[in-house]
């Protein structure tokens, strides 16, 4: 009898997108074969807390499975402290995952790598007039998107058409951190490319059109909100599904992304694409935009869970 790899589930956590990270813990629960694996919850409450210590929980895991997102999952916290622990997870590492977390690197990561990014300007706390009123000298023109430099899920981010609405815009996006970022608003078409690892492959799946039905762009409400938004197939773009899967790949080898990846894409009217972030933890909810873009490509959900945690069982732990 072929023994049972234990898994931890790793899920909710301290960031704001606890309840998206729970649905996300839930379904892999849910979908990790019986006849392979033995599952074991791990519900992190929303004040950090493990209900098992996580050492005890090293010495009966054979490997944590990271649904956690935002602050603490996808930002190399949890990565570095399992490493400590010498538990494996799956997903990228420390370095990575700061990486792709914050905006104003991986952004300045992709520029390096010959993609393209949307102009930017970064303000700080320091930056900022906490008297209120319009102290900010900002050279890019109207409409902006205003959005926090490390925050995921479209959290804080603020579309804005108006001179009134920046300085509103700028002190909620720093409600989230110490840094914002402040970019021109491309008024395209959304797209979103994603990247997985398959024994030596690193392959792109199917990129997916991303309609939002109830918002002017692909907001959090869009994101999580059943019927906010639709997913469709690029079969009548072919030359721009190519150009998205190379973007995402370059996108993942960039920040040093390990397992699977999803970046975020707009294409301008004048043909341009322009890259907006990266996932090195993607939403695995069922209307998750990843697990739609394995389907797509022909991996089912179960075998897309198999295939993260074999990459993450050949993944190398730092000594």
């Amino acid at each position: 009898m072929v023994k049972k790899l234990k898994i931890a589930v790793l899920f909710g956590g301290p960031s704001l997108e606890h309840e998206v990270s729970v649905e996300s813990g839930k379904r892999v629960l849910s979908d990790l074969s019986p006849e392979k694996y033995e599952t074991i919850p791990v519900h992190i409450q929303r004040d950090g807390s493990w209900p098992i210590d996580p050492e005890e929980l090293a010495k009966q895991a054979d490997l944590a499975f990271i649904a956690l997102h935002g602050k603490y999952g996808e930002d190399g916290a949890v990565q570095e402290f399992l490493e400590r622990l010498g538990l494996p997870y799956t997903g990228s590492g420390v370095l990575a995952s700061a990486l792709g977390m914050n905006k104003i690197l991986s952004y300045r990561l992709f520029q390096a790598v010959g993609l393209n990014v949307p102009r930017f300007e970064v303000i700080s706390r320091q930056d900022a007039d906490w008297r209120g009123g319009y102290p900010l000298n900002i050279s890019i023109d109207l409409p902006l998107i205003i959005k926090p430099a490390n925050q995921g899920s479209s959290l804080g981010v603020s579309l804005v058409r108006r001179a009134e609405e920046v300085w509103p815009a700028v002190e909620k996006a720093l409600q989230f951190g110490r840094e914002a970022i402040v970019q021109e608003y491309i008024d395209g078409q959304e797209f979103t490319g994603s990247v997985l690892e398959m024994g030596e492959k690193v392959a792109a799946l199917e990129p997916l059109q991303i309609l939002p039905l109830t918002g002017e762009f692909f907001d959090y409400q869009s994101k999580y909100s059943v019927g906010a938004s639709e997913e469709r197939i690029m079969s009548d773009l072919l030359v721009v599904r190519e150009e998205i899967q190379q973007g995402a790949l370059r996108a993942h080898k960039a920040i040093g992304a390990c397992g699977f990846s999803r970046s975020d894409f707009i294409l301008s009217p004048d043909g341009r694409l322009y890259i907006l972030e990266i996932n090195t933890v993607p939403g695995m909810t069922k209307n998750s935009l990843f697990p739609k873009a394995a389907e797509a490509s022909g991996i089912s959900f179960p075998t897309l869970l198999d295939i993260l945690i074999e990459q993450a069982l050949k993944k190398e732990m730092p000594a």
